[in-house]
């Protein structure tokens, strides 16, 4: 079987040149791939099951930060898209209007946000890689779907941000452990980006998903990072690319405009965006308008009343509301990143009139696993050394002899404090900007008390520095009696200098120590009361828990009647452990072996749109 990827100038479908003569089961990227026989199992690399990435790891926290500054100021100046416009041509569509199974139904997939932890990417891998999948409601009906003859990634296809490495070890990897052929006819592969795909400015994207390249047994099409299907009975689905400022370029007003006057006047669209728009514009009470918005444009001025079902992901949960005429808004992210909360940012109601039918999990579980704030340390055990770190300098720039003063000798304490303060200017600076930053990165949710929380916060993180130090200065002093007196000048201990080094390095240790312990939990507490009690924060409250459960896809049948039906399909806990079952590369490579596990099921009643 040849391995060379030869681009041939057949055509199918949509009239997109096709790989001829590939090998399906190459590797991604590469040019010549090694051959893999049924017997030799999935990808030999990389072999690691890669955990959840840990967002409060302090490594983490500075690429993220570093990431998102270097997108905002160079991604913006420097859009990709516009390129894509002109070096990337691509067919107005791609025609799927005459594929349909033995019934006369065509099945479509689609999952956003991939490529986290492996247990909760494999485990939703491996349901869209199955031929067959049987699900059932709660009221005990099941139901027996296909796979789908083409799957749509929604956007975020790998976290923390995209590399060529990063989309190997977690996307590719999982996806074809669980499928890494496909007998003909094989499904086909198109891709949203999201944020997180941005953040190489779209190289890796580009390279992997635009260059008619076979993943995990489903070849890929699309040549630009947006794109338009033709579907069955008058249904189409557009792809959009929102890139990092939540909007689409001119060139792709253009691409869709061209499609929409290829459409007949009852033809219906379903449109996937990488973010649920609808939701942040809820949340800040303000809609943009078409004439600040292309997206905006694109939807009410050249689609319009088409436009039938909205799908996205980005928020990674399921949230469904729909209005009076029964058109909906899907938000799905659920295909392997952590949990978002589904009762923030707040949206029973949006502000075009469509209302909330369905969240999963429900809005009563959500707030309940915000709770689990309390114990960030269990999650991102590393955290505790940046705010032991903080609370180490803040006792440092306010140092005060303290160490023999109890409890009742709080007013002391703080004179002795007070003083120190203004003897030295440096404690005044370190308690400024350890409130003013925190003030400046509160959550915009917080409306005019935004500076306020974040102070508040800040303001919390002080008095734990002061209680840390004076607690730590207590115990070295007056428990282990750690030279307890020092000389007249302040400086020397009546015990030797060695015994006052030894105080001071066991302040130092055991203020780091109280640092590391309290730090997160006064960060838990924040992170409670403001995605519970005001819905804000609600990214940083659940990233940090870092939870593989609660993920989600959807499957979307078109009937010979014209009916689209969209089965949610969820899973409640993802399994942890698996064991391989020595398949061949045209069946999943591990099987869940985890008895807490939960059987997937349907989120709700399939929903059909006649």
């Amino acid at each position: 079987m040849p391995t060379r990827w030869e681009l041939q100038e057949g055509r199918v479908d949509g009239g997109q040149p096709t790989c001829q003569g590939v090998d399906p089961g190459a590797r991604l990227g590469d040019v010549e791939a090694p051959v893999t026989t049924p017997e030799s199992g999935t990808a030999t690399k990389p072999q690691r099951h890669l955990g959840m990435v840990r967002w409060f790891h302090p490594a983490q926290l500075m690429r993220t930060s570093l990431d998102a500054i270097v997108s905002a100021v160079f991604g913006v100046r420097a859009d990709q898209r516009l390129v894509e416009s002109v070096v990337r041509p691509q067919e107005p569509y791609f025609d799927y209007s005459q594929v349909e199974d033995g019934e006369g139904s065509f099945w479509m997939d689609y999952v956003a946000d991939t490529g986290d932890g492996w247990d909760s990417t494999y485990c939703i891998a491996r349901l869209l890689a199955l031929p067959t999948l049987e699900v059932g409601t709660k009221g005990g009906t099941r139901y027996v779907t296909p796979r789908g003859r083409v799957l749509i990634f929604g956007g975020d296809e790998v976290y923390p941000g995209a590399s060529r490495e990063t989309y190997e070890e977690r996307l590719i990897y999982p996806y074809e452990s669980a499928m890494r052929r496909s007998h003909p006819p094989s499904p086909d592969l198109f891709v949203i980006p999201g944020n997180h795909d941005w953040y190489d400015g779209l190289a890796s994207f580009m390279r992997l998903f635009c260059a008619h390249r076979w993943v995990a047994g489903r070849r890929t099409r699309q040549s630009r990072s947006y794109f338009a299907l033709k579907l069955p009975q008058g249904w189409w689905l557009l792809g959009t690319d929102v890139q990092l400022n939540s909007d689409i370029d001119v060139p792709q007003v253009e691409y869709f405009r061209a499609v929409a006057a290829l459409m007949g006047p009852k033809d219906r669209v379903i449109l996937c965006n990488a973010e649920p728009a609808w939701i942040s514009a809820t949340a800040t009470k303000r809609r943009r308008g078409y004439l600040e918005s292309n997206l905006e444009y694109l939807q009410e001025k050249v689609l319009g009343k088409r436009i039938s079902v909205f799908i996205a992901g980005d928020l990674h949960h399921y949230r469904r509301h729909e209005d009076s005429e029964g058109k909906q808004k899907i938000t799905a992210g659920g295909g392997g990143a952590f949990l978002h909360p589904t009762h923030a940012p707040p949206a029973k109601e949006l502000l075009d009139g469509y209302v909330l039918k369905k969240s999963f999990p429900d809005e009563k579980t959500s707030r309940r696993l915000a709770w689990n704030n309390l114990w960030i340390l269990r999650y991102s055990p590393l955290f505790g050394l940046m705010t032991g770190t903080l609370y180490l300098l803040l006792a440092l720039a306010a140092y005060a002899e303290v160490g023999h003063m109890g409890l009742s000798r709080i007013l002391d304490v703080l004179g002795a404090v007070g003083q120190a303060m203004v003897l030295r200017p440096l404690t005044m600076v370190m308690g400024v900007a350890t409130m003013g930053g925190l003030a400046v990165s509160a959550d915009a949710a917080f409306g005019r008390w935004r500076l306020l929380a974040g102070a508040l916060h800040g303001l919390g993180h002080i008095v734990g520095a002061f209680l840390c130090a004076w607690g730590a200065s207590y115990f070295v002093v007056s428990v282990l009696g750690v030279c307890p007196e020092l000389a007249a000048d302040g400086l020397t201990c009546t015990g030797g200098w060695f015994h006052l080094a030894g105080r001071f390095l066991l302040n130092v240790l055991f203020t780091f120590l109280g640092g590391y312990l309290v730090g997160p939990l006064v960060v838990g507490i924040y992170m409670l009361v403001s995605v519970n009690g005001f819905m804000a924060h609600s990214n940083e409250a659940f990233g940090g828990l870092a939870s593989p459960d609660w993920k989600n896809f959807l499957r979307l049948r078109i009937d010979p009647d014209g009916s689209l039906t969209i089965f949610p399909v969820g899973v409640e806990r993802v399994p942890r452990k698996w064991k391989q079952t020595h398949a061949g590369p045209y069946a999943p490579a591990f099987e869940p072996d985890d008895s807490k596990a939960t059987e997937p099921a349907l989120i709700e009643e399939p929903l059909r749109i006649t």
